[in-house]
């Protein structure tokens, strides 16, 4: 089997994972763990008060759903140019000790 029809096969496996949920659960509201765990919290215990507040709120969901976004590919960035970079310089290493 040739190196791109594995990588269409494998492609069209990562498209039905990030599908099919989204297929299946279709009435579903994703909600973060930070308001379930809000509501845990208060079924536990109603007189809870927090121990700090945000020191700043983004103005809309759109911002905050940006930022993380932009966290996540920031944090993406440094792990895989670590990694290229670790691959890169062994390669160098290996090719040295020849």
């Amino acid at each position: 089997m040739k190196l791109f029809t594995k990588n269409m096969i494998i492609l069209g496996f990562v498209v039905l994972l990030a599908v099919l949920p989204l297929y299946i659960a279709r009435d579903a509201e994703f909600g973060g763990a930070d308001g379930q765990a809000s509501e845990a919290i208060m079924e536990l215990n109603a007189d809870y008060t927090p121990w700090f507040e945000s020191f700043w709120e983004p103005p809309s969901g759109e911002i905050e759903s940006l930022l993380f976004a932009l966290q996540a590919a920031i944090g993406s960035g440094f792990v895989f140019y670590y990694l290229g970079y670790s691959k890169g310089k062994h390669a160098v290493n290996k090719s040295d000790q020849a």
